[in-house]
């Protein structure tokens, strides 16, 4: 009893709603609840770490598949995994115990991470659409766009903005990271002086990269359908039938990686939509229950892009497999594989560039294949 009530004197002073101390301690999970989230986040860090550690290793070793677009997915599968290393079991103790028990210092970072891992996923996709975007709609530039060094201040970029955007709640300046007794939960609490960025969040560190994957991938799909049609357009000419005989396997690859990036990106958005909603409009939602299931299907998250490279995407199988047949030989320890299996369209076009003028072509189709 006296831990409750210091519970909402500490409320009266740090509430989400500062005008309505009701709010301090609304209906909190039943224990049911709580148990359904512990088992979820056991079993999403066992999966999630597991198949983001075997994408990181996978790509990264496969020959065939250094290019930019696997330094943008390595980068989201970097992000996956230390939101399910870090992020979920601090999550779990949180559900177990129906308290913060970690300390201040703590409960004071966990957000900062957890916010700016999530930015970082967010990020990494929204980079991973604009390469595919220039590859398919600016093909001529793609090899001075995607130098090695852009490339890795394209990651620096998406990860420095995904957690220099919260520094200023981090201070103290525009809301502040805390503990709040409402939801037994570290977030971001708003301040009588200086409010609460969380709308401001949502708007610019969420709908706008989803703006911009949304245009992309419009743009992405209007170029393919338009190069589809005029392909078509020259069946009738013998030099038209050869053409696209030619391009049509080059252009399927496209289509194939494409969807592919699509199916992630949608997969994220189903997953962390509910949960910015129930984050943004906190003070009108008093049902803990969809808090919580919000929370669980945002977590999901974390683990699922493994699953899609797999189903959809033969390259990336080739590349698991070629990694999971070393790890049958504990005694071979070779530094990289070639995933001969994962190179077919790079080999395609390899034979179609042995003159010197494709060489930049041939650059631009490892990325295609991947």
């Amino acid at each position: 009893m006296e831990e409750e009530v210091l519970h909402v004197i500490d409320g009266l002073y740090n509430p989400t709603n500062m005008s309505d101390p009701s709010h301090v301690l609304p209906n909190r999970p039943s224990t049911l609840t709580c148990i359904v989230a512990v088992f979820c986040c056991i079993v999403f860090i066992i999966v999630g770490c597991v198949g983001n550690l075997l994408t990181i290793i996978a790509l990264t070793r496969c020959n065939k598949l250094r290019n930019a677009t696997t330094a943008f997915v390595v980068s989201l599968a970097v992000a996956d995994f230390l939101f399910c290393a870090f992020c979920l079991p601090l999550t779990a103790t949180r559900y177990v115990y129906k308290e913060w028990i970690l300390g201040d210092e703590l409960c004071t970072l966990f957000p900062f991470f957890f916010y700016g891992n999530v930015a970082a996923s967010l990020m990494s996709m929204t980079a991973i659409t604009f390469n595919r975007f220039v590859l398919i709609n600016c093909y001529q530039v793609y090899n001075r766009v995607y130098s090695r060094t852009n490339v890795v201040l394209m990651l620096a970029l998406c990860w420095g903005f995904s957690y220099l955007i919260l520094v200023p709640t981090l201070a103290g300046r525009w809301g502040r990271f805390g503990y709040n007794p409402a939801s037994f939960s570290c977030t971001i609490l708003r301040t009588a002086e200086f409010g609460s960025p969380r709308k401001f969040l949502f708007l610019f560190g969420f709908l706008l990269p989803t703006a911009t994957i949304v245009v992309c991938y419009s743009c992405i799909f209007y170029k393919v359908r338009t190069s589809a049609l005029n392909l078509m357009s020259h069946n009738n000419s013998s030099n038209g039938n050869k053409r696209t005989s030619r391009l049509w396997p080059k252009r399927r690859e496209e289509i194939r990686v494409t969807l592919t990036m699509l199916a992630c990106f949608c997969t994220f958005q189903v997953c962390f939509l509910p949960l910015m909603v129930m984050n943004v409009f906190e003070d009108s939602i008093r049902y803990p229950v969809l808090h919580t299931l919000a929370s669980i299907l945002a977590w999901m998250s974390s683990c699922t892009n493994s699953f899609i490279y797999v189903l959809l995407n033969k390259h990336y199988r080739d590349a698991y497999g070629q990694l999971l047949c070393l790890l049958k030989h504990t005694g071979l320890t070779p530094r990289s594989t070639s995933c001969e299996g994962a190179s077919g369209a790079s080999r395609t076009t390899h034979l179609r560039g042995e003159d010197k003028s494709n060489q930049s072509q041939l650059s631009v189709s490892r990325d295609l294949a991947v």
